[in-house]
């Protein structure tokens, strides 16, 4: 066989693994890099050179930089904005939500901005009382449009940016897909609000993520009762400076008062026996009795706590103590220090007994609420001695927007920004500088910025990109374009691009849109070649219809990931996909001929 017809036979071979959908899409990557190497159509360079490609490096970098915008509490921030504003209006709401999305997702890519904001978009729905289905396939469809908009939304953009410049020489501008970006954000909001009502599903998921939006509260019910918990500090001049720290304990004004414990400036344990300037103080008791004794001693409240319990520096984790648990058998009560040293119990509960503030003895199934600064939270609570109920990262993600570490993740992402924007570096070493200052400014630790790799959509990029190179080199993509040139050729560019639209926009419901561009954007280029089309019009009709993944949940991730939360079904997503992928069609076909000439000027 000539290598033409072994590059097409695993090309054909690929498009059904990916349509059979029984193997994970990483083997069917990876076996199409090596059946090419086995039978010799490219060499052992080639055949792993997606894996050292910067297109794989810039996506890498793009998740975490992703992770840090949410580990940051930007992503609730924007929430909290988005409740806000949005009131009761169902139009209001949709507006704001896919803008919002778009936004973001032009910086982070579809996946990210859809994972992102798939929690807080699910606990908007149900704190607002509406469905999920009516709002996550529209933020998944602006996600998609919103990938448009700069060049940092998709893979796919950068692998058009790339074949521009080893076709032309000449790149993309970072903001120049917004000329067709924009319109379909624009379109895709307004048949949302018009046809939406009409074609989006009404489910009812199996399930939805718990809301821990009043969690705060929720604690407070349940191990204080009608107490108050507050944060004090103790500022120069305080007349608690020097006193020992027994001397709450006889204040109380008629009222009840618990000195839980005393922390230093660093929000750990403090073992001094005397109160010391800056120290703070978490005292139990009636709200007066609290008020009074601020008043008194001239210390000062954090305004920043959310009843006493979380705040951007400190949170709370409720753990339950496991059968056979190490800690069965000892003592536990109000304002003891863990083991670490890092960690004090604010309360230990026995099931079906009221809360004690004495000493008790703990046994299997007690709960215990343990507070402390968030990353001692994350490191200790992990514990074969118990068993943790909310985790304390998904707690402050949903509960403290713009976090501690919210401002140098803006200016990260800012300075990101203009180097992409600027071609001041090369767009993979401008998102790897941005990943690794996520790191080093401790916005993210390592063991985030690796949990946040989508390996999937790596390995698949890493592993087609051999094929794509098959389909040039053998001459593949020039036969094919051929064969499309003498199909529709007659009927001038403008048909050649309908029929690359379609061709692209079918092949982008069945497999990855990913990898639909690795496979057509050879044979594009060919067509262009072959028919003397403008390079830049047969790549931006490629990049539009590669976004128009709208009709099943197998065409992107982000589509998959909105499946469950929103009960949704297989064939749930053509309705109201055929609508938005018309919009698609006419920005591809009529649009970007405006913007890029058909014909080389």
């Amino acid at each position: 066989m000539t290598d033409v017809t072994v590059t097409l036979l695993v090309l054909v071979v690929v498009i059904a693994a990916f349509v059979w959908n029984r193997l994970p899409v990483e083997v069917v990557a990876l076996g199409a890099a090596l059946a090419l190497y086995g039978t010799g159509i490219v060499g052992l360079d080639d055949t792993f050179a997606g894996f050292g490609s910067g297109t794989l490096v810039l996506i890498a970098a793009l998740f975490v930089v992703a992770e840090a915008i949410d580990a940051a509490g930007v992503t609730t921030w924007l929430g909290s904005l988005l409740i806000r504003f949005s009131g009761t209006s169902r139009t209001r709401l949709m507006v704001l939500m896919m803008v919002l999305t778009a936004l973001l997702t032009a910086l982070i890519s579809v996946n990210g901005a859809v994972a992102a904001l798939l929690p807080m978009v699910v606990v908007l729905a149900v704190r607002l009382g509406r469905r999920p289905s009516e709002l996550l396939m529209p933020m998944a469809f602006a996600a998609h449009a919103g990938s448009l908009l700069i060049l940092t939304g998709s893979p796919v953009n950068i692998l058009i940016l790339n074949a521009a410049l080893e076709t032309t020489g000449t790149g993309i501008g970072f903001f120049e897909f917004g000329l067709v970006g924009l319109p379909l954000l624009l379109g895709t909001i307004a048949l949302t609000l018009w046809l939406g009502p009409k074609l989006l599903p009404t489910r009812t998921p199996e399930a939805l993520p718990k809301d821990l939006g009043s969690h705060s509260e929720t604690l407070m019910n349940h191990y204080l009762g009608g107490d108050g918990l507050s944060r004090l500090s103790i500022p120069a001049g305080s007349a608690l400076v020097g006193q020992p720290v027994g001397c709450l304990q006889d204040e109380h004004d008629g009222g009840h008062l618990h000195l839980i414990s005393v922390q230093g400036s660093d929000g750990k344990p403090s073992g001094n026996t005397v109160f010391e300037q800056g120290d703070e103080i978490v005292v139990r008791g009636g709200q007066q009795t609290i008020d009074a004794l601020a008043s008194r001693h001239g210390l000062t409240q954090d305004d920043d706590a959310t009843c006493g319990l979380i705040s951007s520096n400190y949170g709370v984790a409720e753990v339950v103590v496991a059968p056979r648990s190490n800690l069965v058998g000892t003592e536990a009560y109000p304002g003891m220090v863990t083991a670490s040293g890092d960690l004090v119990v604010l309360a230990h509960h026995h099931p079906g007994e009221p809360e004690s503030s004495g000493r008790t003895l703990i046994t299997a199934g007690d709960r215990l609420l343990l507070q402390g600064t968030w990353s001692a939270l994350d490191q200790h609570t992990v514990d074969h001695n118990v068993l943790l109920v909310d985790s304390p990262d998904t707690i402050r993600r949903q509960t403290v927007p713009l976090g501690p570490r919210a401002t140098p993740a803006l200016i990260v992402v800012g300075i990101m920004v203009v180097l992409l924007a600027t071609n001041l570096v090369p767009a993979p070493v401008a998102a790897l500088l941005a990943a690794l200052a996520m790191v080093v400014l401790r916005v993210v630790t390592m063991q985030q910025a690796h949990r946040s790799m989508a390996w999937t959509t790596l390995i698949l990029v890493a592993g087609m990109i051999p094929l794509s190179t098959a389909i040039t080199a053998t001459g593949t993509a020039e036969i094919l374009a051929e064969g499309m040139v003498s199909v529709v050729g007659g009927g001038g560019p403008l048909l050649l691009l309908v029929g690359l639209f379609v061709v692209t926009a079918v092949l982008g419901q069945l497999i990855s849109n990913t990898a639909t561009a690795l496979i057509i954007i050879p044979i594009a280029l060919s067509v262009a070649q072959e028919s003397s089309i403008n390079p830049y019009a047969v790549l931006m009709c490629v990049s539009v219809a590669s976004s128009a993944a709208l009709l099943t949940p197998v065409a992107t991730p982000a589509n998959m990931m909105i499946m469950q939360p929103a009960g949704y079904r297989f064939g749930d997503y053509w309705k109201f996909g055929l609508a938005i992928m018309a919009l698609y069609a006419a920005v591809a076909i009529l649009l970007v001929p405006v913007f890029w000439p058909l014909q080389n000027q």
